[in-house]
């Protein structure tokens, strides 16, 4: 079954990138392949399943395309750079003698297990899909997708930029997509992942959808807007002032600024 392919070949692929950790001495290196943990997964299930509908070549296309492109992003982002101050921060206090093998079970197995649960709308959509139609839901998924994926590849584009230009250093980024929301990679994401959610709702598999809820979650209260949003708030100037006239996650017109 596809399920028990995925468990094992997620854990084959975190097992490897610890290893190659140990060597380059950066946990960092795991971030880089959140998104090709994901393409992984959908194309295990297309190639452990016996019959392939729309549906599903759908859902392969739709996750490699955002996988592939968010992990080339962050691969680009971190490539040179030190260890994330998050990963150096478990190395002190956990103990930089034994992080080596403890970050196999406390970063590694962690993030493959999030893998696996947060892909849930893909073994839904796999087990449930026995046709080629596709139905409202579908076309309405593959829409917050599309607006999901735009909202997440431009807003990194936008940031990067703004970041690459000297004159930048120091200052907050306001304009483009930011105008609109302080964190559009963010909510792009979590409708990306919505996307995939409405899909599996479209295949019936109705409780599968939950995927969504995890990854929005995850991005809201743990590894996401509210992490970033602390780290900001002390390191910016101007960024309070910055969350009083902006939306935090979802778009929305600016409040006159003071």
């Amino acid at each position: 079954m596809f399920v028990i392919t995925a468990i094992f070949g997620v854990l084959a692929m975190m097992t490897l990138l610890w290893l190659f950790s140990i060597y380059l001495k950066n946990v960092s290196i795991v971030d880089n392949f959140w998104g090709m943990g994901f393409v992984m997964v959908v194309w295990i299930c297309g190639l452990e399943s016996e019959t392939l509908f729309t549906r599903n070549y759908l859902l392969m296309l739709l996750v490699t395309l955002w996988g592939t492109r968010l992990s080339i992003y962050l691969m680009y982002r971190n490539y040179g750079k030190k260890e994330d101050y998050r990963y150096q921060e478990f190395r002190e206090r956990y103990g930089r003698e034994r992080y080596w093998w403890f970050s196999y079970f406390q970063v590694f197995l962690l993030q493959g297990g999030l893998i696996l649960i947060i892909s849930l709308p893909f073994f839904g959509i796999f087990k449930k899909t026995v046709s080629d139609e596709l139905n409202f839901m579908d076309y309405l998924g593959i829409l917050i997708w599309m607006i999901g994926f735009v909202f997440e590849s431009v807003g990194d584009y936008q940031l990067a930029s703004f970041k690459k230009n000297p004159a930048n250093k120091g200052k907050l980024l306001t304009h483009g997509l930011w105008r609109y929301t302080r964190h559009p990679n963010y909510f792009g994401d979590a409708a990306v992942w919505w996307g995939f959610g409405l899909i599996a709702i479209a295949s019936g598999a109705y409780w599968y959808s939950l995927g969504a809820v995890v990854m929005t979650y995850l991005i809201l209260k743990i590894s996401g807007v509210s992490l970033l949003e602390k780290s900001l708030s002390a390191k910016k100037p101007g960024y309070e002032n910055y969350i009083k006239s902006t939306s935090s996650f979802i778009p929305w017109f600016p409040k006159r600024r003071s």
